[in-house]
């Protein structure tokens, strides 16, 4: 199986079960704390904190996002950033969320 019917089938999935399929954002952050979105969370970061009141109550995404090496492994080779997709739901997006205190998730 190929990574984009992965994909298919994760967004599938939960558009089944009542979620909106949000698409990939950029890979240039629209938030001045980030250069590049590392995280799938990141495009809903301003609903989770209540910034903005989001358009969906369930949603899913596939996000392109950049991965790089941790300070620890920086010093050996190969120390590359390198790009993924993380797949990410949001369960109840509507609901404000107290800010994590590092960062906006994970994969």
């Amino acid at each position: 199986m190929e990574s984009a019917e992965i994909r298919r089938r994760w967004l599938s999935f939960f558009e089944e079960r009542g979620h909106t399929v949000v698409p990939s954002a950029s890979l240039i952050a629209d938030d001045p704390t980030l250069l590049l979105v590392p995280a799938g969370m990141v495009p809903f970061k301003p609903y989770f904190l209540g910034e903005v009141k989001p358009p969906f109550s369930r949603a899913s995404s596939v996000q392109k996002c950049v991965r790089t090496p941790t300070s620890k492994r920086s010093a050996r080779p190969p120390a590359t950033a390198r790009s993924s997709r993380c797949a990410a739901t949001s369960p109840s997006a509507t609901t404000s969320r107290k800010a994590p205190s590092s960062s906006p998730g994970s994969c």
